[in-house]
């Protein structure tokens, strides 16, 4: 083997064992990245039930107030409550079907 043939060899084998060195550093920020990714979309999942939460109340409220609201028109509360029941009706319908 000649001079030129070992120096060859020796670069090869630097640049085979930077090109391994950069594998390992993107594996490990690939395991770190999909970690956070998975945080993120805990977070995300937890703020949508917790928005779903708020959403139910707020709605609970909003029918409280109408209903009380209401007291002083008696028609436009019937109408708003049987409007209300025609909607879970529906509702009922569709997770029967």
């Amino acid at each position: 083997m000649t001079d030129e043939q070992k120096k060859l060899l020796i670069d090869l084998e630097v640049r085979i064992k930077q090109v391994l060195y950069l594998c390992d550093s993107l594996r490990e920020d690939n395991l770190r990245l999909s970690a956070e990714i998975q945080q993120k979309q805990q977070t995300i999942s937890d703020t949508a039930e917790e928005l779903k939460r708020v959403k139910t109340k707020y709605d609970n409220l909003k029918m409280a107030r109408t209903i009380t609201a209401a007291s002083v028109d008696v028609d436009a509360a019937k109408a708003k409550l049987s409007k209300m029941v025609r909607e879970v009706d529906k509702c009922i319908n569709l997770l029967k079907g």
